[in-house]
């Protein structure tokens, strides 16, 4: 029999743009121009801004370039810079599964190594689309993060693939990137649970650096132990601690249709309930009215971001955006989510804070039941004169059953861009994105994106 490798090795070496359907490829551009804007959004970031200083200790001629600056480097480590930028603001799409996932974490890598080797736009929307099914697939099939494992260890996984693909790897060559991949793609859970830290928007980053190095070594011949998954110390007996012979490899149900971009710059499973909440405020004169607000939630939601101490005084901003109770008081209290409610200021705010000691998350059988279907959330808000409001949300701006317009795309895109590129520059590189598969050469796309 195959082993697991064998077949995702096949199945990656057979995707080619020529079978992508229309709407797949769009799909894609969507995604890369909604990975860009919340790069360009979370330049000042400090995690960011120590990635890039670590990957600008390297220089190369033949590179990929850090994105915002014209400096070229390895592309594994191109991919730690602009991965961090990607991911930071928890803006990035979604992907909600056994495990749920950011499935546009791949983009970054697939940019790095399409840069590197001047791969045209049509072969990096195919590994785009690679990336998103073998992820997005792989979380269908097994959690990780109930066996205290992060979702990011796929990625490894995914960008090995993806990057294979782009050097145009035979079968063999493959199947040796993700055995290389495989054996050190574990990341540990720790990284999202309790207090968190720069590392949250890193260690994906870093999950895609080991899968571009697998696929860089593997091409000049380099090994890997198998069979990496079914093997007597491999992957399933120690990290998915479940068979993942069970994956679905097909070319005709495309997973990145079946994705989520973010209306709110917050972890996924507070998207509906920011919804919720703000649709509430409007029948709230003064928020000092609010006697206590309950949150029920689905089990993913309170899992991750709804039952650990840390949530009800976050101390910085990785914590408040993974943090369900401040994000509903925030809501409620400012009427928005954006980059403000996540500010040193805004998250020590003593008054905010008071509100957030008022939320009650409680979990809800009949929404954890329809999970992921949906991902619904429902606030109730008790006046201190005795009424009760209560908003359920279901499916919020963005889910992939409630999806954005290609114009509303283009102005959270011109959100998070104009105020770093400007609005003139900011639409030119929008209308390269737009034609992304008609480029001879991706490198257009890091060129414009340097920073005045």
């Amino acid at each position: 029999m195959q082993t697991l490798a064998q077949r995702l090795a096949q199945y990656a070496v057979g995707v080619d743009f020529s079978c992508l359907p229309p709407a797949v490829v769009h799909e894609v551009k969507r995604r890369v121009i909604d990975s860009l804007g919340c790069a360009l959004g979370a330049w000042e970031a400090e995690p960011c801004a120590i990635a890039r200083r670590v990957a600008s200790k390297f220089c190369t001629e033949r590179g990929a370039t850090i994105w915002g600056t014209g400096h070229r480097v390895p592309p594994d480590w191109a991919v730690f810079a602009n991965g961090c930028l990607v991911r930071y603001l928890d803006f990035n799409d979604t992907y909600l599964s056994k495990e749920p996932a950011h499935p546009s974490d791949n983009i970054a890598a697939a940019f790095a190594v399409a840069e590197t080797f001047s791969t045209s736009g049509s072969d990096l929307i195919a590994a785009i689309a690679l990336g998103y099914e073998i992820q997005c697939r792989l979380c269908d099939t097994a959690s990780l993060r109930a066996r205290g494992w992060d979702h990011v260890t796929y990625v490894a996984l995914s960008s090995a693939l993806l990057s294979a693909r782009l050097l145009d790897l035979d079968a063999e060559r493959t199947e040796h990137a993700v055995n290389i991949a495989g054996v050190s793609a574990g990341s540990l859970r720790q990284s999202r649970v309790g207090e968190l830290s720069h590392w949250k928007a890193a260690t994906v980053a870093h999950a895609a650096r080991r899968g571009i190095f697998a696929a860089l070594a593997a091409a000049e011949g380099m090994t890997g132990p198998a069979p990496i998954f079914e093997g007597v110390m491999g992957f399933e007996k120690l990290v998915s601690q479940a068979p993942l012979g069970a994956i679905v490899l097909q070319r005709d149900d495309f997973m990145i249709l079946k994705t989520s971009i973010k209306f709110w710059p917050a972890e996924y499973h507070s998207q509906s309930a920011i919804h919720a909440a703000l649709a509430l405020r409007k029948q709230i004169a003064n928020v000092a009215e609010i006697e206590s607000v309950t949150v029920q939630s689905h089990d993913a939601a309170v899992d991750i971001i709804g039952s650990e101490p840390e949530k009800w005084c976050p101390q910085n901003r990785e914590t408040a955006d993974h943090s369900l109770p401040y994000i509903v008081a925030a809501a409620l209290a400012d009427g928005e989510i954006t980059d403000r409610q996540f500010a040193p200021e805004r998250f020590s705010d003593p008054a905010l804070l008071a509100l957030v000691q008022r939320v009650k998350v409680e979990r809800d059988a009949e929404l954890s039941a329809l999970y992921s279907e949906t991902v619904a959330n429902t606030v109730t808000v008790r006046l201190r004169d005795g009424r009760v409001l209560r908003e359920r949300v279901d499916d919020p701006p963005g889910h992939a059953h409630n999806p954005l317009s290609d114009s509303q795309l283009e102005a959270k895109f011109h959100a998070l861009a104009d105020a770093r590129l400007g609005p003139e520059r900011a639409a030119a590189l929008l209308r390269e994105a737009w034609r992304l598969e008609t480029l001879a050469d991706v490198g257009v796309i890091p060129r414009l994106l340097v920073l005045p």
